[in-house]
């Protein structure tokens, strides 16, 4: 019998792409000289931006805050990602309130989408202060990082409402890890403490999908190439997946809500979790959300076609 591949492992290149120019010598030079041009262009624009926002983030003013949106677009457009966005995120400060974003998680690419579109810093793992260069931009964009072990969970939710005091929106992934990108794992309630305090935040779910894969539909056969999970290494896992044309994701920003309408953070965690997974099985599912003021949690003007745009 031959031999199964291991569902965290990606598919080879270039025997499975769908297009004439990928197969044969051609194909075999062309996706390795892609991954090396996407590589050197992303180095030379992290270190360009680098100092850049270490000076910023000294200084008084909201420059910390807009420079990394225009970074994360850059690194999405220097990878060849399409941004395909429907809905947008809800302005921070309103009313007063900052805005917690809440979003699904299967791939490293999660954080330059969600950072071309919401003004706002990540929350992550401590695991993150290990990976080099990786670490040294996560500080300089001011990520909060908090650990997974039970007895640390108090720091990190310290950590989570002082910056949100501060006036910062945050972007969490509340399933603590990444999946395989076929579906969203339940949401840890914990993680969500911060957001039922006295002053709360306003909370915006988020769906991601990734859709497209040399320009056509990516179905579930080939999602893992997108998903970072389980045993795959940062460093093979981008190399095999820069070598892609093609590529798109599709972000939906659902209504915000009001977590003092609910009567506590597990009720909260489920809510939130319904919300986020239904719109990322939708969007696998090339089906098109429902009108954006009809999914609940909150009116939003006009409906998700009318709130659609693509970049990329």
């Amino acid at each position: 019998m031959p031999e199964k591949r291991p569902r965290h492992s990606l598919p080879p290149w270039p025997a499975d792409v769908p297009w004439p120019l990928a197969t044969g010598a051609l194909g075999k030079i062309s996706g390795p000289a892609r991954a090396i041009r996407r590589a050197g262009l992303m180095l030379l624009w992290t270190f360009l931006a680098m100092p850049l926002q270490a000076l910023l983030n000294v200084l008084p003013g909201a420059g910390k805050r807009i420079l990394p949106l225009h970074f994360w677009r850059g690194i999405c457009g220097i990878f060849g990602l399409r941004r395909r966005v429907i809905g947008a995120p809800i302005a921070g400060r309103q009313g007063g309130r900052p805005v917690l974003f809440i979003a699904n998680h299967s791939s490293w690419l999660d954080i330059p989408l969600l950072g071309a579109e919401c003004r706002a810093v990540f929350v992550s793992k401590d695991d993150v202060r290990d990976w080099p260069l990786i670490n040294l931009v996560a500080h300089l964009g001011r990520t909060i990082f908090i650990s997974r072990r039970r007895h640390y969970s108090g720091h990190g939710r310290a950590a989570i409402a002082a910056r949100l005091a501060a006036g910062d929106d945050l972007i969490l992934f509340p399933e603590g890890t990444t999946s395989d990108g076929s579906r969203v794992l339940p949401f840890r309630s914990a993680l969500l403490a911060a957001a039922m305090g006295d002053e709360p935040p306003l909370i915006q779910p988020v769906s991601i999908a990734y859709d497209r894969l040399a320009a056509l539909p990516c179905r579930r056969a080939r999602r893992n190439l997108f998903a970072y999970y389980g045993a795959t290494a940062i460093g093979p896992h981008f190399w095999r997946l820069a070598q892609w044309p093609g590529l798109r994701a599709t972000v939906l920003f659902h209504p915000p809500l009001d977590p003092r309408d609910l009567a506590d953070r597990k009720s909260l965690s489920r809510v939130l979790w319904r919300t986020v997974a239904e719109g990322a099985a939708a969007l696998r599912q090339e089906r098109l959300p429902l009108p954006l003021a009809d999914q609940g949690g909150g009116a939003a003007p006009g409906n998700a076609v009318q709130h659609r745009r693509e970049h990329g």
